[in-house]
């Protein structure tokens, strides 16, 4: 459903906003540790987020990745998808026919409609903030 980028772009903020709650900056090597992804992959993923002002990056000996505490509750899982996979995961066919619509709709069409629009109010209503307050109560885990 999502790309590879997109998942680990998930996962990256997810760990980025954990440590944010303290007040923490995040090192690429603490992002690579914490979801698995590896180290170039990862930062031009969030390289891409910067650009979007997902995430910000500071440069120095106190440099790191983090995410300002009152962008936390505005930032939602749909922010990051758009800014890595684009509307494609809402778009595009599930049979991946390159023409698909209500008029003209493959054999999974309609069935599809419903779960993507689901799935679209689903990460446009879930924030950052509650994904990384559940990891840091324990209730959510970054690692399988």
């Amino acid at each position: 459903m999502f790309s590879k980028a997109c998942k680990y772009g998930i996962k990256a903020i997810i760990y980025i906003a954990t440590q944010s709650l303290e007040g923490k900056r995040v090192k690429i090597n603490d992002v690579v540790d914490n979801c698995g992804s590896p180290e170039a992959f990862t930062g031009k993923i969030l390289g891409s987020l910067v650009k979007y002002d997902i995430v910000h990056s500071h440069t120095g000996p106190n440099g790191g990745f983090q995410i300002e505490s009152k962008k936390l509750k505005r930032i939602k899982v749909s922010d990051i998808v758009l800014a890595i996979d684009g509307a494609s995961v809402y778009n595009e066919c599930s049979l991946g026919f390159g023409i698909c619509s209500n008029d003209r709709p493959c054999p999974m069409h309609t069935s599809f409609v419903k779960i993507k629009n689901e799935l679209r109010r689903t990460l446009e209503t879930t924030t950052i903030y509650d994904l990384a307050v559940g990891c840091k109560n324990g209730l959510l885990f970054l690692t399988g």
